[in-house]
């Protein structure tokens, strides 16, 4: 078991990376939901065709 994380130790730890990398995403994206800043980037959510699906009315 030792011998396979000895050789495998590169491809373990850019895996780690990119599996934090994908929580911290994750994280924020629920973080702007609660704050009620999930449409995108167009700043108006009025003007939005999926502005229903993010704010429930």
């Amino acid at each position: 078991m030792l011998q396979f994380i000895l050789e495998n130790l590169g491809s373990i730890l850019i895996g780690l990376a990119l599996l934090a990398i994908v929580l911290l995403v994750v994280v924020k994206m629920v973080r702007d939901r609660k704050k009620g800043a999930s449409c995108g980037s167009c700043g108006d959510c009025g003007h939005c065709a999926s502005a229903g699906l993010c704010h429930k009315k």
